[in-house]
């Protein structure tokens, strides 16, 4: 399962986009979008200040 994003608490900076390993994030309409390519590694949650991304449990 693909990481979640809050597009309530997303700010569209893009720092998820440029720590992510398999380039499985962009930003659309200035909100980030996680694509099927995720493999849950969890570097998007840690480097988001906005504290807008989870793993699913």
């Amino acid at each position: 399962m693909a990481a979640i994003v809050d597009l309530e608490k997303c700010t569209g900076c893009g720092d998820c986009v440029e720590c992510c390993p398999t380039e499985s994030i962009k930003v659309e309409n200035e909100k980030a979008v996680v694509n099927d390519e995720c493999i849950d590694c969890g570097a998007c949650v840690d480097e988001c200040s906005s504290e807008a991304i989870s793993m699913p449990e």
